[in-house]
């Protein structure tokens, strides 16, 4: 069986074994051997790069410190370190390595299961206008000032910037479903489309016409993604949002797979189309606008993780899920030791490492496909 013969002589309601890889997409097949070496070396790589992503900054901290620091915090051993040290590798760069992997795994899950959805191999977290919807609130406070005065000022521009995400995607949603539970793939995607562009005119005025140079020099860093400020509280929260959305995203995986069909193959699978597209796209909105709320646009990462992944691991959702988890969260915890050590004085925005990084790298994957692609029609 392949996608282009999906089964039309099963009842909608008797049971199917679950989909191949060979018959779900393209992609190497990925059995349970390979499956598990798959998620043992990404998660490895990804323990490596927090290692590093604690030691390497501005002041240089050897891996012996930074142990001495987790464990005596962890209150395993009464080692000894320095306050300085505690408060560099506990009080800083942990909550940032852990908010930036968070970001980075909730981003690409988000990516991997959209793309699925709607068919769309562009498709990536901020396809429902999420991104440019909490560019909305975040203009709204950071030029226009408003709730950025009391004691919950410093609650503003996240809440702010979720409240717009959040309302941007339900319109798309709500355009896309066009008073009906039908929600199809291509309509999101332009739904997405022109309510991105609706918020992107808003903040453009706000910003230009309405706002000053110092207000449009702290939109465009927004823009520009930044864990530079996750603290505890903050990384907590990320980690929280990325550990439940990508345990929800697996336990969907077996209906994920059958999207991979189309949705008429999906029906056929006994799968309500319908319910489960409201359901997963509704987590992967909330999902993102938490995310965005919190450390701004970063972007590539959802775009390009799943198609690596796709790539190494075959499309099957058990195994493209975790493992686009894991491998979000390394890129982006090295993208983030790149933007604070590349430079001596100052910090890069991460958002502009992960477009470095991620725009060259897609490109050569489109290049790839297109020679694949040619090498095909010409046998």
């Amino acid at each position: 069986m392949t996608a282009a013969d999906p089964p039309t002589d099963r009842p909608a309601d008797q049971p199917t074994e679950p989909l191949t890889e060979r018959s779900a997409g393209s992609g190497r097949a990925a059995g349970p051997g390979r499956a598990a070496v798959a998620l043992a070396v990404a998660a490895a790589t990804l323990l490596a790069m927090c290692l590093l992503g604690l030691a390497v900054g501005s002041v240089h901290e050897p891996p012996r410190v930074v142990a001495d620091v987790v464990l005596r915090r962890l209150g395993m051993g009464d080692h000894h370190v320095t306050l300085l040290d505690d408060q560099i590798v506990w009080q800083l760069r942990l909550p940032r390595v852990v908010g930036a992997a968070a970001t980075g795994a909730g981003l690409a899950v988000c990516g991997a299961v959209l793309q699925t959805l709607t068919g769309n191999d562009l498709a990536d977290p901020y396809l429902l206008g999420i991104s440019d919807g909490a560019a909305v609130g975040a203009v709204t406070v950071l030029v226009l000032g408003v709730g950025a005065s009391g004691a919950a000022a410093g609650l503003a521009l996240p809440a702010a910037a979720f409240a717009g995400a959040l309302l941007a995607a339900a319109v798309v949603m709500a355009l896309a479903g066009a008073g009906s539970w039908a929600l199809p793939g291509s309509r999101t995607v332009l739904a997405g489309i022109a309510v991105g562009q609706m918020c992107a005119a808003y903040t453009s005025f706000v910003v230009l016409v309405l706002g000053d140079r110092d207000a449009a020099r702290g939109v465009m860093e927004w823009t520009l993604g930044s864990v530079a400020g996750v603290r505890w509280h903050t990384a907590l929260f990320l980690a929280a949002v990325a550990v439940a959305g990508t345990a929800f995203m697996i336990a969907a995986a077996r209906d994920l797979d059958a999207f991979a069909f189309g949705e008429t193959a999906a029906r056929s699978f006994g799968v309500p189309v319908e319910r489960v597209r409201w359901l997963l796209v509704g987590t992967a909105a909330l999902m993102t606008a938490c995310l965005v709320a919190e450390t701004g646009v970063i972007g590539f990462v959802g775009l390009v993780v799943p198609h690596v992944v796709r790539l190494l691991c075959g499309p099957r959702h058990t195994v493209l899920v975790p493992v686009s988890a894991l491998l979000g969260a390394t890129l982006l915890v090295g993208s983030d030791v790149v933007a604070r050590s590349v430079l001596p004085d100052r910090e890069i925005p991460v958002g502009v490492v992960t477009a470095g990084l991620g725009a060259p790298f897609f490109g050569w994957l489109l290049w790839r496909q297109g020679r694949g692609a040619a090498a095909g029609g010409r046998a």
